[in-house]
């Protein structure tokens, strides 16, 4: 095999596995105050804003909005509801990278999972 081939191969091999597939992620989904967002499942909560940032296309665009029925007002036009996102995350930095796809989903799925912490 030539030089190039196997430089090319390798970065193939080495490309490959280091591409990670999303994540599908269900949890509370909360917006608390302005530019804050976090979702919270049964790893942990994950940072895809937080106030003062910069906006982040990658992780904000794909964030369904809340839906009226299936969401809890805390803070005038800011609360929480349940959601499903499919995303890239940073574990070492308790954040999302990337979310490709989100679903709102009824907030009783988030009421009765044991493995989410209450939000109040």
């Amino acid at each position: 095999m030539s030089v190039r081939l196997l430089l090319t191969v390798g970065l193939m091999i080495a490309a490959a596995g280091s591409a990670a597939a999303a994540e599908n992620r269900c949890g509370w989904l909360e917006n608390p105050t302005p530019g804050n967002w976090w979702l919270t499942d049964k790893d942990g909560s994950w940072t895809l804003m937080a106030q003062g940032e910069e906006y982040r296309e990658s992780v904000m665009d794909q964030v369904p909005p809340f839906d009226e029925k299936q969401y809890v007002a805390t803070n005038g036009n800011y609360g929480y509801g349940c959601a499903c996102l499919s995303v890239d995350v940073d574990k070492a930095e308790g954040r999302i990278a990337r979310v490709y796809s989100g679903k709102i989903i009824p907030l009783s799925r988030c009421e009765k999972d044991r493995s989410l912490k209450r939000t109040d």
